[in-house]
């Protein structure tokens, strides 16, 4: 093997960031632009754009307590095949969460971000010191949960939609958080941070997850191509002087993880040259047949 096959295989290996380590979700099966999952038991049948290798085994899919069926005008709508709980919970090692099916075919949870929440629990946990995080696009509290479990001193959670925002904070309670300091805003995120900046508001870590395209709680317009840019320059300027990390988690089409890394090298680690920058794929693993399903792109940059 040449020597330089060898090390772009290693270089793939080291950018797939799998979250396996769940005991009550997991993918059964995917293919077709579906996948088949496993909520706690409950079995949820659900599109996917990333499925797209034939489907081999056809009986795993034939009885589905929820199946999603989507539209060819656009959006979809869900058929329950048993009647199910208004919401359920599902646990990852201390942390719990609810789940329920959303009408955009969502459940209100993203379990391939399990990985990133080890990763930034086991960096605060070990940073030995007082832990500001600020959460951005943070949606039903994912990270907001995992970063105050970790130990963090203060998590500033941000997100547009009080729904969703409502949403996190029962995760919060269900999590048994509630002794932590947690502040839930919704407001537009650039608008959020350019006014702790003017503030004097700093902080050691910044998470975001922003979407493709969306609009902010008095109509401001977001989109991932011309916006991830200025938001990132703007979070800069309240950084801490001694950031442990910050982290950029992607599902927009067509963007590439090496974009965010390229993003973080000429923002984050020029400012900041003694860390590191690291990106890739976060995804998967399916049960029938050991393939991985990928499900987004993560950037970050670190401290040494």
């Amino acid at each position: 093997m040449h020597s330089s096959r060898f090390f772009c295989i290693i270089e793939l290996v080291k950018r797939m960031r799998l979250s396996n380590e769940w005991k009550c979700y997991k993918i059964i099966d995917a293919g077709n632009g579906e996948k088949l999952e496993s909520w706690n038991g409950v079995i949820l049948r659900r599109p996917d754009p990333q499925a797209i290798w034939p489907i081999e085994n056809n009986a795993n899919w034939n009885h589905p307590d929820g199946f999603y069926h989507r539209s060819s005008k656009g959006g979809g709508e869900w058929e329950f095949r048993k009647k199910l709980p208004e919401y359920w919970t599902v646990d990852y090692k201390n942390l719990t969460f609810k789940v329920s099916p959303t009408n955009f075919k969502h459940t209100g949870l993203f379990p391939e971000q399990a990985v990133n929440w080890d990763y930034m629990i086991e960096k605060i946990q070990n940073s030995n010191r007082s832990i500001k995080v600020l959460n951005l696009f943070a949606y039903t509290g994912g990270a907001t949960i995992a970063c105050a479990s970790a130990g963090a001193n203060e998590v500033v959670h941000v997100d547009a939609s009080k729904g969703m925002t409502e949403w996190a904070k029962e995760n919060m309670r269900l999590s048994h958080l509630e002794d932590k300091k947690i502040r839930f805003i919704v407001d537009d995120c650039l608008k959020f941070v350019e006014r702790e900046a003017r503030r004097g508001n700093k902080y050691d870590v910044i998470i975001m997850d922003p979407p493709s395209y969306g609009r902010g709680p008095n109509g401001e317009v977001w989109k991932f191509e011309r916006s991830i840019f200025e938001l990132i320059q703007a979070c800069m300027k309240i950084l801490s002087d001694a950031p442990l990390f910050f982290l950029i988690n992607s599902y927009t089409t067509g963007i590439s993880s090496t974009v965010l890394e390229n993003i973080l090298k000429t923002t984050m680690l020029k400012k900041y040259p003694s860390g590191q920058v690291e990106a890739g794929e976060v995804g998967l693993p399916i049960e029938t047949n050991s393939l991985i399903l990928p499900c987004g792109i993560y950037g970050r940059w670190e401290s040494n």
